[in-house]
């Protein structure tokens, strides 16, 4: 099979965090194992060594820069365009209501599907090869976030809340200090000795972060539609500790973390809990690796080339799904 992957927001491979860029990479290495042939129609700057890659063109049609000889197109971005191929959509983030969606769109949880209407999600997976070993046997002195901090429904603050009401330490990745809304609305936690910032971070730095912390914390107030954050700190062998919004109570079973709507119970349940490193590590491998999600994918690729769509019927916003509890 031939298949083009699109994704224009970014260059591959992913430099920092690049959270999609890694699925992405992680799909097109696995497809290229597999024996297909893959395109990536990419950022000005990509390169790859396994992929033909093509540069992105703002000045052409989309259509005209799609190889003849290509079976199949995953488009990681929004289209108003004809393609002229088979396709798939996949859906990374939460579409607004008034937003018209596609039949062949797919999502990256369950509750992300159902959140609008539909039933086909593919979670994303990771090629854990582009991630260095962990210390599964280090001692693990604190907590930590990763996320973009500036974004409020990532709920910076809310974790801090939670990590010093359990009597821990947190490490934030994602955000510095001295950034302005720290300074508006959380002055009191930015001048805490116990949170330590370390600003957007490479790889191999987070990883390092990662290895000597129990447990991320996750108090998002939006439904995630996944949380690729939530399954490198397993593989790093770290628990999560969350909200249940979005795919959080699907991808934090009670093995692996807890999820609660209130910080009292999250802290609580962090002071409690039997922490094994190699138990979270093995679940992150198990479940949310590059290969389990190609092979989904595949089939999905097989399906819209036979003429089906992915969905029966165009996925909408549902409301009822949608609203979200309040985080105390």
């Amino acid at each position: 099979m031939k298949i083009l992957i699109e994704d224009r927001t970014a260059t591959l491979p992913a430099k920092k965090y690049g959270g999609t860029e890694r699925v992405i990479w992680g799909l097109g290495k696995e497809l290229v194992k597999m024996g297909h042939k893959v395109y990536f129609l990419a950022k000005k700057g990509s390169y790859s060594d396994f992929a033909t890659v093509i540069p992105y063109d703002e000045e052409k049609d989309f259509q005209s820069q799609v190889p003849e000889d290509v079976d199949v197109v995953h488009l990681f971005y929004s289209l108003h365009e004809t393609i002229g191929k088979p396709y798939i959509f996949t859906m990374e983030g939460n579409p607004a209501p008034e937003r018209v969606l596609d039949k062949n769109m797919v999502f990256v949880s369950k509750n992300h599907a159902k959140r609008y209407g539909s039933t086909a999600f593919v979670y994303n997976g990771i090629d854990w090869d582009d991630y260095p070993d962990p210390d599964l046997n280090s001692n693990r002195t604190y907590l930590h976030f990763l996320a973009k901090a500036s974004w409020k429904v990532k709920n910076l603050f809310g974790t801090a809340k939670i990590a010093l009401k359990s009597g821990n330490k947190l490490h934030v990745m994602g955000g510095n200090r001295w950034e302005s809304r720290n300074i508006k609305r959380g002055l009191k936690y930015i001048l805490n000795p116990n949170i330590i910032f370390h600003g957007m971070v490479e790889n191999d730095v987070k990883m390092k972060v990662a290895q000597n912390s129990k447990a991320l914390v996750f108090p998002v107030t939006w439904h995630e539609p996944f949380g690729i954050a939530i399954t490198e700190s397993m593989y790093a062998g770290c628990a999560v500790f969350g909200t249940k919004n979005g795919s959080l109570a699907e991808l934090i079973t009670p093995e692996v973390g807890f999820t609660g709507n209130n910080s009292d119970e999250i802290a609580k349940a962090i002071k409690e809990f039997d922490y094994d490193p190699k138990r979270c590590h093995d679940h992150a491998v198990k479940y949310y690796n590059s290969k389990v999600m190609t092979e989904k994918y595949l089939k999905l690729y097989e399906k819209v080339i036979s003429g089906e769509t992915i969905n029966t019927e165009t996925p909408k916003y549902i409301e009822s799904e949608n609203t979200i509890p309040k985080f105390k």
